[in-house]
Parts: C-alpha cells; sequence; structure tokens
C-alpha cells in the first residue's frame, strides 16, 4: 500500500469520503432507505447507529436522534415527513459490522 496513504492522511481522507456518501444521501432523498437495504445492506439508519457506536466507544454520548440528524441533515421525523414513501420496511441490517 501507498505510504503517503497511512496514519492520519489515511483518517482524514476515510473522514472525508464518509462526510460525501453522508451529503450524497442527503441530497439523494429520492433513494429510500429499504431500496439501500435491498442494494447494499444498509441504509441511512445503519449509518446513524454506527456512528453512534463509535462515538460510544470513544466515550462520548451521542443519541440516536443525534446520530441520525447528522446522517439525514435534519431531524429524523421531518425527513421521514418529507421523503419517506410508503409504510416503513423491516430490516435485520447487523449494525456493529
Amino acid at each position: 500500500m501507498n505510504n503517503e496513504f497511512s496514519g492520519q492522511t489515511r483518517t482524514e481522507i476515510e473522514a472525508a469520503a464518509f462526510r460525501r456518501l453522508v451529503s450524497h444521501l442527503q441530497t439523494h432523498t429520492e433513494v429510500q432507505n429499504i431500496d439501500l437495504m435491498n442494494l447494499a445492506g444498509f441504509c441511512r439508519n445503519c449509518l446513524s447507529k454506527w456512528m453512534r457506536s463509535e462515538a460510544e466507544e470513544r466515550g462520548i454520548a451521542l443519541t440516536d436522534a443525534e446520530a441520525r440528524e447528522h446522517i439525514y441533515g435534519m431531524p429524523y421525523d421531518d425527513w421521514k415527513a418529507r421523503y419517506q414513501q410508503g409504510p416503513k420496511q423491516p430490516h435485520s441490517g447487523d449494525h456493529r459490522e
């Protein structure tokens, strides 16, 4: 692996890619969580739970609602009211991966 892609630089690149993914999902509200889950095995809720879990491991308290707001770009209930199409679809994503 390229030595320039290690340590702090790697962390910064990964963080920037994550922020870009989140921004992309916030922009493309037509993509429903169930579609993401069916195609990719994760959804916006999974990302928010992974974020909360990682914060928790570092001793940072982050509620599910706060983590979802980071991912959705607004309170979750607002996003659902504006963009969710059809009934909520259950999924069994493993949020620990």
